[in-house]
């Protein structure tokens, strides 16, 4: 452990598995005060992150957790955004509307949601740092043999909209900036073990990525190290994109 982020206070979304849980534990271990923000599986957080729950989707949920976060401490709250959901490898013909929107809904709404919540707050205390998560298949490359239009849609929507707030923000205070992973060692990608050898078949590295080689990036956009990042895109993907 160390005290790079001793006295910085950060929430992430999607705090419960995957990708959110190795952020929040490689900002606690660096002194940050952690609010994993998540639907369920609270339990899974360390000792030393507080767990809240919370709906991206819903404008009262995210506005919730906010206004409790600031309740008892005016101490900035620095944000990631990690939580995202993908359809289960759907034709674009054949998907329902509603499980297009469903995908949108967490994906790119709580994305808004949240960054404009957690923005006016550090936009009225002077500045911060917000990263979200996107994914090379938001502009780098289109998955496949897997289908998943609106994954993919929503992905290069975060792309945009992290860029669109950096350029509104940049100069008040709020930097924000986008971490972009291929395929990473997660429970999403566990499940289709049917398509594991075709895609690591496209990694140069020859292997998925791990959650802590995300998470580093997250603590890179969240430090002073990357003072100079406004908008920026980090692409981890193992080279992915080169093929």
């Amino acid at each position: 452990m160390t005290d790079r982020f001793a006295g910085r206070r950060v929430a992430v979304t999607g705090a419960a598995g995957g990708i959110g849980l190795a952020i929040c534990e490689r900002l606690a271990a660096q002194g940050a005060q952690v609010h994993g923000l998540d639907l369920k599986g609270l339990d899974a957080l360390p000792a030393a992150v507080t767990g809240h729950t919370v709906d991206v989707t819903s404008e009262e949920s995210v506005t919730a957790v906010v206004r409790a976060l600031y309740a008892d401490d005016e101490r900035p709250v620095d944000l990631v955004n990690s939580a995202g959901i993908v359809e289960n490898n759907v034709a674009a013909e054949e998907m329902p509307l509603s499980e297009f929107d469903r995908i949108m809904a967490v994906n790119l709404r709580g994305v808004f949601l949240t960054c404009r919540e957690f923005g006016r707050e550090l936009l009225a205390r002077g500045g911060g740092a917000i990263v979200n998560i996107a994914s090379m298949s938001g502009n780098a490359i289109v998955n496949f043999p897997q289908r998943q239009c609106a994954y993919n849609a929503s992905k290069a929507g975060v792309s945009a909209l992290t860029r669109s707030l950096a350029v509104e923000w940049g100069p008040r205070g709020v930097r924000l900036n986008t971490v972009s992973p291929g395929y990473v060692d997660t429970p999403l990608t566990a499940g289709r073990t049917d398509m594991h050898a075709q895609w690591r078949s496209g990694i140069v590295l020859d292997r998925f990525a791990q959650p802590a080689e995300v998470a580093a990036a997250v603590e890179y956009f969240l430090s002073e190290d990357s003072a100079y990042c406004c908008g920026a895109e980090l692409l981890i993907d193992g080279g992915f994109s080169l093929r």
